[in-house]
C-alpha cells in the first residue's frame, strides 16, 4: 500500500499502472491483481488507508480549552502530513478532477468527520449557516496549507500551526459580525484564552 500511495501522490491515478505499483512494491503484477482486482480498486484502497490513518490521528485526545484542543489537533494533523506525505498528498491531490463516486466520498468523509470534531471541540451542537461556512473554509485552508508546506517547507511547522489557530480566531471574529451565535462563541473562546 505504501508504494501505491507514493506513486499516486506524485502522479495522477490515470498515469499509474499496475506494473508501476508492482515494480515499486517489489511484487508481481499478478499478486497486485489478486489482492486489489485492478488499478481503481487499488487506488480506492490506498486512499481509504490514508484517510483512516489521518482520522486516527485527529481523534480528540484532550478535554481542555477549545483553542488549545484545536492547536493540539493541528500538531497531530501536521505530524501525519510530515510522516505520511505520500498518503496526505494522494488523499487531497491525487486522482481525477471530478471527485465523484467512491473517491469523492472518501475525501468528503474525512472532511465531514473533521468538521464534526471541530464542532465538538467548539462545544457547538447545531452550527448556524455562518459558523458552518466558517469552519468549512478553515478546513480548506488547513488542507491547502498542508499541501503548500509539503511542497515548499519554508515555514517552520510550529509557526504554521500557530498561524492556522490565529486564522481560525480571525475567521470567527469576522463571522461574529454576521451571526449572534458566532459572536457569543467568539467572545467565549477569547475569554477562555485570556483566563
Amino acid at each position: 500500500m505504501t508504494a501505491a500511495l507514493e506513486l499516486f501522490s506524485k502522479r495522477d491515478a490515470e498515469d499509474v499502472s499496475i506494473d508501476d505499483v508492482a515494480s515499486a512494491a517489489g511484487a508481481s503484477r499478478a499478486l497486485v491483481y489478486h489482492y486489489f482486482g485492478g488499478k481503481q480498486e487499488l487506488y480506492v484502497a490506498a486512499l481509504k488507508s490514508a484517510a483512516e490513518q489521518l482520522e486516527s490521528r485527529l481523534r480528540p485526545q484532550e478535554h481542555g480549552r477549545p483553542l488549545d484542543e484545536l492547536a493540539s489537533g493541528l500538531r497531530r494533523y501536521f505530524d501525519f502530513v510530515e510522516e505520511h506525505a505520500a498518503g496526505f498528498a494522494a488523499l487531497l491531490r491525487g486522482g481525477p478532477a471530478n471527485r465523484a463516486g467512491e473517491i469523492g466520498e472518501i475525501v468528503d468523509g474525512v472532511r465531514r468527520r473533521l468538521f464534526r470534531m471541530i464542532q465538538k471541540q467548539m462545544r457547538v451542537d447545531d452550527p448556524s449557516p455562518v459558523l458552518r461556512t466558517t469552519l468549512r473554509s478553515w478546513i480548506a485552508s488547513v488542507e491547502t496549507a498542508g499541501l503548500d508546506w509539503l511542497e515548499h517547507r519554508d515555514i517552520e511547522r510550529p509557526t504554521l500551526e500557530k498561524m492556522l489557530v490565529d486564522h481560525m480566531i480571525a475567521l470567527l471574529g469576522v463571522a461574529a459580525n454576521y451571526d449572534e451565535d458566532v459572536r457569543r462563541l467568539f467572545e467565549l473562546l477569547v475569554q477562555e484564552q485570556i483566563a
